[in-house]
């Protein structure tokens, strides 16, 4: 942990689970799919005790608040939250306890639950409730060194998971009739690296699994993909995995990158790019992109225009740069908001267009898709071998095989008509 985080570890309750024991809670759960892995796991522990989720703060003896402060303007709303419910008995966990306490204390007095005090108590029940799609946490921490990043800072050095911990967890889903099981961590390919494993190692290995169920591989960082690269492409021959690569690059200049401690080049992730494509040339590509981060000119910005345009990816998140306590360029000089919108919107828009030149050329086909998830009554949701997303307007059960006409493109997913369908 680095000088200046604001976290006391004296001052966390030594079993917060005791105060839940036989309750009804309600959870509010913010960020990224690893807070929502550890939600799930909560869920679990509060069974154990005894306790049960109810859908409104109205209807809690207690509230769970498991936080997100990856940007300025999320943690304003969590702090909003926390101050609706600080009459409540309130409980707060994920990240923003673990590095802004005192910002938390100024509008509440919570209960703080650390995730790892989650990860430790989940890790003597390890069931799971029946869904569609399941998270499965293969590590916390990252090997990273990102200069804008405050998340590496709460969640702090990598610590892989053992393989049979999750291998597990993996089986506990798919016996519970889950079909999609999501890898997650703040850098998935880094598994098993403070360790002498690697990422590839451990989906060799999970693919071997029995059960019906098809594995969604997480967020990796080029940097530690750089190196396991080949044996990584090898593995994605696998049925078993979703021909599904979500890369970030953050930006399409050197320069920039370089000031953001990313460790690698442009040219490394296009390499990453083009090596997968040319294996698996329906491949998903989904990439996150930083603007307005400090020092970045027009030029710098341009090149993260050209980048999306020779990658074509099927998805960009496009994050407008925020300075957060404790990193390296929060005393910097920050760019005007209406400059970040303006290359938010510039970005947005000519990534749009890609998606509709590649979508286009799928409407009015045929694809072979898989049931993942229940979304409202009367429709679900359907992934093809390269993930990709088709809204079926049929109530069909998980893990049902179907072939779908797309008849409509909503530029990250497809509404299709089923032609066909095994159910499982």
């Amino acid at each position: 942990m680095e000088e200046g985080l604001s976290i006391d570890p004296t001052s966390e309750t030594t079993d917060p689970f005791a105060a839940l024991a036989g309750k009804k809670v309600y959870i509010e759960t913010y960020g990224c799919r690893y807070n929502f892995g550890d939600t799930a796991n909560l869920v679990e522990v509060l069974r154990k005790h005894g306790g049960s989720c109810v859908a409104s703060p109205e209807e809690a003896d207690a509230i769970v608040i498991n936080t997100c402060t990856v940007v300025g303007p999320t943690e304003r709303r969590m702090l909003r939250r926390l101050s609706t419910f600080r009459e409540k008995s309130l409980f707060v966990t994920g990240c923003m306890p673990l590095v802004q306490r005192e910002s938390i204390l100024a509008v509440c007095s919570p209960v703080i639950i650390t995730p790892d005090q989650i990860h430790e108590a989940y890790r003597s029940i390890q069931t799971v409730a029946p869904s569609g799609v399941g998270i499965v946490q293969i590590a916390k921490g990252c090997l990273g060194r990102c200069t804008y990043c405050i998340t590496r800072l709460a969640r702090g050095r990598l610590e892989s998971f053992p393989q049979e911990e999750i291998h597990e967890k993996v089986r506990a889903f798919v016996e519970a009739g889950t079909f999609e099981i999501q890898l997650t961590a703040q850098d998935v390919s880094a598994w098993g690296m403070d360790k002498g494993n690697t990422l590839p190692e451990l989906l060799t290995s999970l693919c071997t699994l029995t059960g019906n169920y098809r594995i969604r591989v997480g967020m990796m960082n080029p940097a530690t993909v750089i190196g396991i690269l080949n044996e990584l492409m090898d593995v994605f021959e696998s049925e078993r995995l979703f021909r599904f690569l979500h890369i970030p690059v953050q930006s399409g200049s050197d320069r920039i990158l370089k000031r953001m401690g990313r460790d690698y080049t442009v040219q490394d992730f296009e390499d990453i790019i083009s090596a997968f494509r040319r294996r698996y040339p329906d491949i998903n590509i989904s990439t996150d992109v930083i603007v307005g981060f400090p020092g970045e000119t027009g030029e710098d910005f341009s090149c993260s225009l050209d980048l999306i345009g020779r990658i074509k990816p099927s998805k960009v998140n496009i994050t407008r740069y925020s300075a957060r306590p404790f990193t390296g360029p929060f005393s910097e000089k920050d760019f005007p908001d209406s400059l970040k919108k303006d290359r938010s919107r510039i970005l947005n828009a000519y990534a749009e267009k890609q998606y509709t030149a590649v979508n286009h050329q799928l409407l009015g086909t045929i694809v072979s898709c898989v049931v993942t998830e229940k979304l409202i009554p009367g429709s679900v949701m359907a992934r093809t071998a390269s993930y990709l997303g088709v809204v079926i307007g049929e109530d069909l059960p998980i893990g049902t095989l179907a072939e779908v006409s797309l008849k409509k493109d909503r530029k990250y997913f497809f509404m299709g008509d089923c032609i066909s369908k095994t159910m499982p």
